[in-house]
């Protein structure tokens, strides 16, 4: 890496899929953003985001398709997104074309089909998840849901992620076999396992090939930032693309 930390999905792609997430090691952003953070919505020195993202392309086929993401379910297409639109998910099919997603407690959800024809990035916070981003990910991706493969990046863990009634309520309406992926605690609270509630969206969406989501980024201080965490703290990146000559 030229100077962002990062490592590959683990997880039975094609040859020419390509992923890449980064830790927070790495980068020029100053605390509490140290070192590798993307978000230019945090509150870090612009400068330091544009040198972090710069450091970031060296290692890429092309400028990341970067979105405004708002925590809903809008998909674009990477090799045509200009001006970071107000999205939480995109699709490639043209190779060197490059998806990202940012996050810090939100799931980062990466897609693509076993033939290695297209891919796909989608940003998962529960908002997002409980109004079908992972869903209309699928669908814009245009090839057959049992034909998918998904990769679960760094995410809160279930041990982590405390939410109230109205989180659980929100998946048990539209899944009652949601009801599994949360733990009473008391006080009308849960603990959610996000990773799980994935997991049942993409079965019920007709993808079983899953894999990862066995991270922490609330416990793991040293690799992720975290939100909920710290509040005040910056965004990694889990990107992917399809290589092809040239890139």
């Amino acid at each position: 890496m030229s100077g962002i930390d990062g490592f590959a999905a683990d997880w039975p792609a094609p040859a020419n899929v390509r992923t890449l997430i980064t830790t927070r090691r790495g980068g020029v952003s100053e605390p509490p953003f140290d070192g590798a953070n993307f978000g230019l919505h945090v509150g870090d020195d612009p400068e330091a985001v544009r040198r972090n993202r710069e450091l970031l392309r060296r290692d890429l086929p092309a400028e990341p398709a970067w979105l405004n993401q708002v925590h809903g379910t809008t998909v674009v297409d990477a090799a045509r997104a200009q001006d970071m639109p107000d999205a939480d998910a995109s699709v490639a099919r043209a190779p060197g074309a490059v998806c990202v997603v940012m996050t810090a407690d939100c799931l980062p959800v990466l897609l693509c089909d076993r033939e290695g024809t297209v891919v796909g990035a989608c940003h998962a916070g529960w908002r997002g998840l409980a109004n079908g981003a992972i869903d209309a990910t699928v669908r814009e991706m245009g090839v057959p849901a049992g034909s998918l493969m998904a990769w679960l990046g760094p995410a809160i863990g279930p041990d982590a992620f405390e939410v109230g009634g109205e989180v659980r309520e929100a998946f048990i309406a539209t899944d009652p076999a949601c009801v599994d992926a949360f733990a009473p605690i008391g006080d009308g609270k849960f603990l959610a396992d996000i990773y799980r509630l994935a997991r049942l969206r993409l079965a019920k969406l007709g993808v079983g090939d899953v894999s990862g989501g066995d991270f922490c980024t609330v416990i793991d201080r040293a690799r992720f930032f975290s939100y909920r965490r710290d509040r005040r703290t910056g965004r990694m990146a889990s990107l992917i693309w399809l290589d092809g000559a040239g890139s």
